[in-house]
């Protein structure tokens, strides 16, 4: 017993030495996401501005699929020594686990380390209806049962979620026509082949609303976005239940140093604190969040409590 407690001892210090001496060398910042987009966009503005905060290099590596759960899979099975970090939405810890078997568990094999932003879900009406707001919408759908369709990224994705949360509380019957990404199902929107789309707001989407080619009828988002202040978030209109958001943050390996963790989380707050940085996300429709890694792990903890309460409820299957 007493080598067993000399051994815990020294291992405690050890990790305490190794806390201490954080970082020694460069920091490996998965991302859940191809390179190019929106939220690689983001986590490189976050690497950059991180690395001379921190005195090393943060480096991006990019492992996309799955919806982001290939990312957060090979975040979970990194060394848990503070040297491997990842970016990604929290719907591979709150969605994927309600809908199928998943390689890692997300309650026991990563930990939340600090919110970073979230993107507001805009739903947007095509040339395919004359509807000018959303209660002319839903009035058309009561009208005929089935004939407005509503496109999402998928099967189960945050979008689909919404809907169904819509579908309940406004007792509308919707056909749900699920896509595999964003690029095909808005050029398929602008050409009027489904009624309206749920889609996270973006410099391109709301340039083609300013073009009026496509009209935004409601946003999913805690306030009006700055790009389009005359859209009505869902909770105004009445639907605060599918007021959803999509929210990006940092995790870690579970295991990773707790001082690590708050260290990580303190810095990264810094750099969301920054003038130009906050200017960047926003002119994108992105809003910087930031907090403590406790408050970001209680609203994944809520969102996840709600998706499967919905997906139950809805009968929602994975593709």
């Amino acid at each position: 017993m007493k080598r067993f407690l000399t051994a815990c001892l020294l291992a405690g210090a050890a990790l305490t030495a190794a806390a201490q001496a954080w970082p020694a060398k460069p920091i490996k910042l998965i991302v859940a996401y191809p390179p190019g987009g929106v939220s690689d966009i983001v986590a490189r503005t976050l690497a950059d501005q991180l690395a001379p905060a921190l005195g090393v290099p943060v480096i991006i590596d990019n492992k996309a699929g799955a919806s982001g759960a290939i990312g957060v899979d090979a975040l979970a099975k990194s060394a848990p020594d503070g040297y491997t970090f990842g970016f990604s939405a929290v719907s591979p810890l709150t969605l994927s686990p309600h809908l199928g078997k998943l390689p890692f568990d997300p309650k026991r094999d990563v930990v939340p380390v600090v919110s970073v932003m979230y993107s507001p879900v805009l739903l947007v009406a095509t040339p395919a209806t004359d509807a000018k707001d959303f209660k002319s919408l839903l009035d058309q759908a009561r009208a005929k049962p089935g004939a407005v369709r509503w496109s999402t990224s998928g099967t189960a994705s945050l979008g689909h979620i919404m809907q169904e949360q819509l579908k309940s509380a406004a007792r509308v019957d919707i056909t749900h026509i699920p896509y595999k990404g964003g690029g095909q199902m808005i050029t398929d929107a602008i050409g009027g082949q489904f009624e309206i789309l749920s889609i996270n707001s973006s410099p391109a989407i709301v340039q083609q609303v300013k073009a009026g080619k496509l009209r935004a009828l409601a946003v999913g988002a805690p306030a009006r976005i700055d790009s389009l202040p005359q859209v009505p978030t869902l909770a105004e209109l009445g639907f605060a239940a599918a007021n959803m958001t999509s929210t990006f943050g940092i995790f870690a390996p579970a295991g990773t140093p707790a001082a690590i963790v708050e260290r990580f989380n303190a810095q990264v707050n810094k750099v969301l604190a920054m003038p130009d940085l906050r200017a960047k996300l926003v002119a994108a429709d992105n809003v910087p969040t930031g907090g403590s890694a406790a408050a970001f792990g209680k609203q994944i903890a809520q969102e996840s409590e709600n998706n499967a309460r919905i997906i139950r409820q809805a009968n929602i299957k994975a593709d």
